[in-house]
């Protein structure tokens, strides 16, 4: 089930990766004589309400969040280290801050308070990046638990003793006693931002159009006579729920928070 699994997600990343040459047009490409048509040849998942083809927007919006996902997630563990390392009680208060903030209405003003002619580049980055900024505090109350432990380890104040300077102590020793917790932190924020885009992206706050991502395609899902007339409205939301079993399957104790 593993190999499966894993398959399933290579082949994922590969076609989010290759999309400019798997995608048999360019994503913001219309066909006016064909709005909201069913599967024909040429576009074997037909085409949305203005002419767009919807495979080839499928697998861009894959290809979105293949790339931005696990850079948001990168933020987020950088951002954590970095604020982990200070001092316990600055960096439990801090934590314990950002934890308490409702994100969803700060990502409400700031999209309100964007100029309308912004860019979709612009708030592709935007959403991604506060993501990844909103989304430390989570694996900073793990990384700043594990410090405070390697603190009262024997082989930290040997270390010390045999006067090796805190800087060689963080990377030959603190770092390796870390990494595993780093790697299982990053793999859990990339499915909880893939998720958040795809709610944001239902409320039109993700990334927006024309852009494709996983969340606005799903937006078409509120007419359930859309989805009768053309199933293939479901193709999203099915890649979506693939991608988190197959997450699930390799990593049974993840549990996603965000």
């Amino acid at each position: 089930m593993k190999t499966l699994a894993t398959g399933f997600l290579l082949l994922i990343v590969l076609m989010g990766l290759a999309a400019p040459w798997i995608a048999p047009y360019e994503y913001e490409r219309q066909f006016r004589d064909l709005p909201a048509a069913g599967p024909q040849p040429g576009h074997f998942m037909g085409t949305d309400d203005v002419g767009r083809d919807r495979f080839s927007r499928l697998v861009y919006a894959t290809r979105i969040s293949v790339v931005f996902a696990p850079t948001a997630a990168l933020v987020s563990i950088m951002v954590a280290l970095l604020i982990s390392s200070l001092a316990a009680w600055p960096a439990r208060l801090l934590t314990s801050i950002f934890l308490s903030l409702p994100w969803i209405f700060l990502f409400m003003i700031l999209r309100s308070k964007l100029p309308l002619n912004t860019s979709p580049e612009v708030l592709l980055v935007l959403t991604f990046g506060l993501m990844g900024i909103a989304g430390w505090a989570f694996p900073s109350r793990i990384f700043s638990a594990a410090i405070r432990e390697m603190g009262k380890s024997g082989w930290l104040l040997q270390a010390r003793a045999a006067g090796l300077s805190p800087v060689r102590i963080a990377m030959a020793h603190a770092g390796p006693h870390l990494w595993s917790l780093v790697l299982a932190q990053f793999r859990v924020l990339i499915p909880a931002y893939v998720l958040s885009e795809a709610s944001l992206g239902l409320l039109g706050l993700g990334v927006p159009d024309p852009l494709p991502s996983w969340g606005n395609l799903l937006r078409e899902l509120q007419h359930p006579y859309a989805v009768q007339a053309n199933p293939w409205l479901l193709a999203p939301l099915a890649l979506l729920i693939a991608v988190m079993i197959s997450l699930e399957v390799l990593d049974p104790s993840r549990r996603v928070a965000i």
